[in-house]
């Protein structure tokens, strides 16, 4: 049987995460790595983050000591939105075919 491949979404990721709450990179990591059973690098996350920051889809809020926490925009919730209804109805047509 083969092995599930992980889901490789790093940006859909990073905005699920931040759907959650704010967080800096590090808090980031241990969520996505939680939910998701994803371990992602310091520089895939980071590069994600500033796709997303140029995006307009997060945005950086006060420093939390050396901590650059981030949250989600409006643009990002609604973007987070789509997404996840264009995945739910991909799953629900592979799970439909696939069931015996």
């Amino acid at each position: 049987m083969a092995k599930p491949q992980p889901f490789n979404d790093v940006g859909l990721l990073v905005l699920i995460s931040l759907a959650g709450g704010p967080k800096h990179g590090h808090s980031m990591l241990l969520d996505i790595d939680g939910f998701a059973r994803v371990r992602l690098g310091p520089g895939t996350l980071y590069g994600a983050i500033s796709r997303l920051e140029e995006q307009g889809e997060i945005e950086p809020i006060e420093q939390d000591g050396r901590r650059r926490p981030y949250r989600l925009t409006e643009r990002g919730r609604r973007h987070l939105g789509i997404r996840l209804g264009s995945l739910d109805r991909t799953v629900r047509a592979g799970l439909t075919r696939t069931a015996p």
